[in-house]
């Protein structure tokens, strides 16, 4: 049998992919896979979230590779809230696909971000669904799922009755508080585009159902339900 990457028909232009991640392995480890791959190039990468945005506008991506757990920016090392900008990507870039590769294993977190729009769920130390990486790309780019075993599990399983309650805008408003927990409810409602009074009626809502009566206390309990992006180890 010849190498198998002339196997792979470059007729067609390169799947662009773009990554998300702080750890300059993981990092080093996608491209060693990816680049001995010619139908697959990596175009950009960042380690903040806060660079998501330029890195999207200024190149054409194909499948995008993030972590639910980066720091927001150099200054801000509270998580990006991704589960807030999942779905705004998918409106604003509807060809290019989300693949989350990640360390965390939390039902409500795996059901949280395919139902905000990703394509694909993959644990770290899953080695041989990662082994798979070039053509779990390829099948996100033809609008199939990549998924690790566990996560599928863990995806048709029946959530906790009290966590079927919430919304993807009310976890989004969770997801922006713990990534942002000094700013105000003006400022965090400006990052939905909603108003400072919709923005704190999401928050009591989320209140009654975690039974909390503050900011910290919703996000520390959502982090425990596992319902939005873990605290930092």
């Amino acid at each position: 049998m010849g190498d198998s990457r002339s196997m792979v028909s470059t007729s067609n232009p390169p799947i662009r992919v773009a990554i998300l991640d702080d750890h300059a392995v993981m990092l080093d480890g996608y491209r060693l896979r990816l680049e001995a791959t010619p139908d697959l190039r990596v175009v950009a990468t960042a380690y903040y979230g806060e660079e998501l945005a330029a890195l999207l506008k200024n190149h054409h991506i194909d499948v995008l590779i993030l972590d639910v757990i980066v720091p927001t920016a150099p200054d801000n090392p509270n998580p990006y809230p991704i589960l807030q900008h999942i779905p705004e990507i998918v409106e604003r870039y509807p060809n290019t696909a989300i693949v989350v590769i990640t360390m965390h294993a939390e039902s409500g977190l795996i059901r949280g971000v395919m139902r905000a729009g990703a394509s694909g769920y993959v644990f770290k130390d899953d080695r041989q669904t990662l082994s798979q990486l070039a053509e779990g790309l390829r099948a996100v780019t033809r609008g199939d799922w990549y998924l690790s075993p566990l996560a599928r599990t863990q995806l048709n399983k029946r959530p906790a009755p009290q966590d079927e309650t919430f919304t993807p805008r009310q976890l989004a408003a969770l997801s922006l508080c713990a990534a942002y927990p000094d700013k105000s409810a003006a400022e965090l409602a400006s990052k939905l585009f909603i108003t400072p009074s919709t923005f704190r009626n999401l928050l009591h809502q989320t209140y009654a159902r975690l039974n909390v009566s503050s900011r910290a206390g919703a996000v520390a309990e959502a982090r425990r339900r596992g319902l939005i992006t873990p605290e930092p180890s």
